[in-house]
């Protein structure tokens, strides 16, 4: 058997009876070629394939600088840009611009979504965190989709208050105490709790 250059023999009696070596890929079944790797690069460890040295990016067969921003640092990331923006600074096109964060708010650390929120007892409207005005007999509860505020058990919201829930004869605070069901083997009848037939 005849093994090229830059082989060497597997000692298989199925294909080739060789392979190339680290760093070397086979051509046309009768040769090993080195596998071309560009400047600012190196082989991978798997030999099969190269990889742009940190601070360089892959554009086609080339290994291409990549264009560090202010205020960003370098990723490991292989694809897209290869930098990332440090905190308190969001992408946009080539650069890293500063994040506004209103008063009472801080930054997410998120990639995605909200790059700030408000802090707690405050709300969004408008870019800014405005407090949240607490009723009496209230507590503070982040809701995404209520007022920021929630009454305690034994009290019920009515327009921008916590107003004492008038429970009936035969009746009980519901779970979470805002509101109040008819004792068992009772039902609802015009606003009271009547024994169920």
């Amino acid at each position: 058997m005849d093994v090229p250059d830059n082989a060497y023999a597997t000692g298989r009696s199925y294909g080739l009876g060789w392979a190339c070596r680290h760093g070397y890929e086979e051509v046309g079944g009768t040769s090993c070629a080195a596998i071309p790797v560009p400047e600012n690069a190196f082989l991978q460890s798997s030999g099969y394939d190269w990889q742009c040295d940190r601070g360089y990016r892959q554009d086609r067969e080339t290994c291409v600088p990549i264009v560090l921003p202010e205020n960003a640092y370098l990723t490991e990331e292989f694809s897209g840009t290869g930098w990332a923006c440090e905190r308190g600074f969001k992408a946009l096109t080539d650069a890293c611009v500063p994040i506004a964060v209103p008063e009472n708010g801080y930054l997410t650390n998120s990639d995605y979504g909200a790059a700030w929120v408000c802090e707690r007892g405050f709300f969004e409207i408008n870019g800014r965190c405005d407090p949240v005005a607490l009723p009496a007999n209230a507590f503070l509860n982040h809701d995404a989709s209520g007022p920021g505020w929630r009454c305690e058990r034994g009290f019920a919201a009515a327009d921008d208050a916590c107003v004492a829930i008038d429970l009936p004869a035969n009746a009980h605070l519901d779970r979470a105490g805002n509101s109040w069901r008819c004792d068992r083997s009772f039902q609802l009848s015009d606003g009271e709790c009547v024994l169920g037939r």
